[in-house]
């Protein structure tokens, strides 16, 4: 591995990061918050010197090897986080905290340790949101849009990032593809905002969450979420958008270039929406005792789509519903959802190989002669897929029961309930949990160590884990040097 190459990269990304703290710094302009707009300026100054001093090192042709692409993925996801939150150090809160709030943001989980809302600016809810935004569909793949000086690495930095089977491609080449989804990205947020306007939102408001929304990320300028406006036809917008931002981007593309019917022939999209609509009908029924009507329904199905998409958001507090209804909850927030999308989690479709995978075991046991090939969309599934699927399936498991274990014993003062539910929706990318993480809650009472840990579950959901877990194998360190030979050119 070449450090030289991985600090030149990630200085280049960084010094072009820097541009995002401009709108915040405009709107404390107009809004007279003259020391936050100095904060903002500080971020932006220090993000571009250190960008302009590791940049140094890049290389006039960069070809990246595997272990380089990976690394350059998780600093940047790092680095950036770091950056993004010194405004929040400079508004007075403690650089831990200021940290957790950052990588929430970027890495869309939205759990937060805010617990006085109405002490912070506009400018302060902008960058939440923003870094939300830029964090959806991977920071990676906006750079590989408007920086082509990646050349080829940018190709292997955007497979390296995101989470697209090779069957969801749509282009041959990827600066193409991303700019395509980045496209449609931006297109689902301002129709969010308008039609959020529409339902009588403030202009500001809808802005922010329409940003948070199709990132998947839920960060909201309220304390009281969603709940706080009262607005069931936001809600509805809402709702649809949110099972849009945890819908396949690829898919989505394909859909609205004259394939509609594309959505309706995927396996993966049909049993995302069907166990929401399922689990929606189920909450809502629970939570009348019998047969719900449409504004029960709304309350349901909006749980359901912002925990699946893995958002966040809240229309009420569910952390006084029963055990039943939580557990319903629970479920959804095990699932995730499509591959390709802005959402956290395991994936729909990595569930769908899992079964398929058992179900072809539980035959074989009948028929032990018997060979039985893995389809899906008309294609072999290979074993070193299904190795893929389950190993990443088994670490998520294994991560949410280890780090909420963790939780438990550094924090005494909390019930197990809380120290798992946490944990879950901190890997997951979810953000808001059960007890004093609650919708309504924050992550403030918790430690600092405790903090760090969450911190680094955020970090490692959204990198899905193994990317991380690779960078830990030796190979990927095997002749380590400052500078090394350029690999050969494929």
């Amino acid at each position: 591995m070449r450090l030289s190459l991985v600090c030149g990269v990630i200085g280049h990304l960084l010094r072009l990061f820097s541009l995002a703290f401009l709108p915040p710094i405009a709107l404390a302009m107009v809004d007279g918050e003259y020391w936050d707009a100095e904060y903002f300026a500080i971020a932006l100054a220090a993000s571009a010197a250190a960008g302009w001093f590791f940049g140094r090192w890049w290389p006039k042709e960069p070809t990246l090897r595997r272990a380089e692409a990976l690394a350059i993925v998780a600093g940047t996801w790092l680095v950036i986080g770091h950056f993004g939150a010194i405004p929040y150090v400079f508004m007075g809160i403690p650089p831990v905290d200021a940290i957790f709030e950052s990588i929430s943001g970027f890495t869309t989980t939205g759990a937060t340790i805010l617990t006085d809302f109405d002490s912070h600016s506009r400018a302060f809810f902008l960058w939440r949101a923003m870094t939300q935004w830029f964090g959806g569909l991977g920071v990676i793949a906006l750079f590989v849009v408007v920086l082509p000086r990646l050349g080829i690495a940018g190709r292997q930095l955007f497979f390296a990032e995101a989470s697209i089977s090779t069957g969801e491609g749509i282009s041959p080449q990827v600066r193409g593809a991303a700019r395509k989804l980045w496209l449609l990205y931006c297109g689902l947020t301002a129709l969010v905002t308008v039609l959020l306007l529409w339902t009588g939102y403030p202009v500001f408001d809808a802005i922010v969450h329409a940003l948070t929304t199709m990132s998947a990320g839920g960060f909201s300028p309220h304390a009281r979420s969603i709940e706080g406006y009262a607005n069931p036809q936001a809600e509805w917008i809402l709702i649809g958008f949110m099972v849009l931002a945890g819908t396949s981007f690829p898919l989505l593309w394909r859909a609205l270039s004259g394939r509609p019917l594309a959505l309706f022939r995927d396996g993966e999209f049909i049993a995302y929406v069907g166990v929401m609509m399922v689990g929606s009908f189920l909450l809502a029924a629970l939570l009348t005792g019998g047969l719900p009507d449409l504004n029960d329904l709304r309350v349901g199905a909006f749980q359901v789509a912002s925990v699946t998409s893995s958002t966040g958001y809240a229309s009420v507090d569910f952390n006084e519903w029963e055990d039943a209804a939580k557990a319903v909850l629970l479920v959804m927030m095990l699932i995730g959802g499509c591959a390709g999308s802005a959402c956290g989690g395991p994936k729909v479709i990595r569930y769908l190989l899992l079964l398929k995978f058992l179900r072809r075991e539980m035959t074989q046991v009948m028929h032990p002669q018997a060979v039985i090939p893995l389809r899906y969309r008309n294609r072999q599934i290979s074993s070193p897929i299904i190795r893929a699927v389950i190993t990443l399936i088994f670490l998520y498991v294994a991560g949410y029961f280890v780090v909420g274990v963790i939780v438990a014993m550094l924090e005494p003062r909390i019930d197990l309930t809380t120290a798992m539910s946490a944990s879950l929706a901190c890997f997951g990318n979810i953000g808001p949990a059960f007890g004093v993480a609650g919708p309504m809650g924050s992550y403030a009472g918790f430690s600092d160590p405790t903090k760090v840990l969450l911190t680094l579950a955020m970090w490692l959901g959204r990198l899905e884990i193994v990317t991380i877990f690779a960078l830990l194998h030796r190979d990927a360190w095997r002749n380590m040097s400052w500078k090394g030979p350029e690999p050969k050119k494929i």
